[in-house]
C-alpha cells in the first residue's frame, strides 16, 4: 500500500489551464449536475503539483474541482474578506482535500483551511492527499501528528490482502485509521458519498 505519493508522480495528468478550477462552485453544480465538487487546499507556490492532481481527479473521476489560488473573485490582498469567501467555497463543495505537501503542512493558510474543513466535513467528506518531494524516502515527509486523525488517499497495487485474506483490487482508496481498526473505501465510492 502506498501511503505517501511523490511530487511529479501524476504529471501525465497535468492540466495546464487552471481557469475553470478557479471559478466558484455555483449552485447549479450542486443541484443540476451530478459531479462531486471538491475544494482542494494547497500551497499556492506549488501549482505544478496542483495541475497534476487536478488533472488526475478530473480525468479519472469526473469531478469538479475548486482552487482558490488566483481566483479573480477573491480580494487581491488577503484579508478577513478572503477568509470569509474561502469559508463559503469550502461550504459549497461536497468534499475537502488537502494536498498535503511539506510546504502545505507548514502553511498557515492551509492549516487554517484544514481546521475549517474539519469543522464542516469531518470525517466523511475530508481527506489528505499526502505528497513528499520526488525521489526521497517517506522519512522526508513532514506529516504532523494531528493529521493522523484524517482519512487519506492511498493506492493498493493488487497484491495486498484484507483482514479476511481477500486481495484488495488495484486502485485508489480512502484509508481511515480508527481506534477500533482500519477501514478502506474505494476512492470512487467515497467521491459519490455526499
Amino acid at each position: 500500500m502506498k501511503k505517501i505519493f511523490e511530487q511529479g508522480e501524476f504529471k501525465n495528468y497535468s492540466q495546464h489551464n487552471l481557469n475553470e478550477a478557479r471559478a466558484s462552485i455555483k449552485k447549479s453544480y450542486q443541484f443540476s449536475e451530478t459531479k462531486t465538487t471538491i475544494f482542494i487546499s494547497h500551497k499556492h507556490d506549488e501549482l505544478e503539483n496542483l495541475k497534476d492532481i487536478l488533472g488526475f481527479l478530473e480525468k479519472n473521476f469526473d469531478v469538479k474541482v475548486y482552487i482558490d489560488s488566483k481566483d479573480p473573485s477573491l480580494p487581491t490582498i488577503t484579508s478577513g474578506e478572503t477568509a470569509s469567501r474561502i469559508k463559503k467555497r469550502i461550504n459549497d463543495c461536497d468534499k475537502f482535500i488537502l494536498l498535503a505537501t511539506n510546504g502545505a503542512i507548514e502553511s498557515k493558510w492551509c492549516n487554517w483551511e484544514l481546521g475549517f474543513g474539519d469543522a464542516k466535513k469531518f470525517e466523511k467528506n475530508i481527506a489528505l492527499f499526502p505528497m513528499k518531494p520526488a525521489e526521497t524516502s517517506d522519512w522526508s515527509y513532514k506529516g504532523s501528528e494531528y493529521m493522523s486523525i484524517y482519512p487519506y488517499i492511498t493506492f493498493f497495487d493488487g497484491s495486498e490482502t484484507d483482514i479476511d485474506g481477500n486481495f484488495v483490487p488495484k486502485g485508489y482508496y480512502i484509508f481511515t485509521d480508527k481506534k477500533d481498526g482500519t477501514y478502506i473505501t474505494s476512492f470512487k465510492e467515497w467521491l459519490l458519498e455526499k
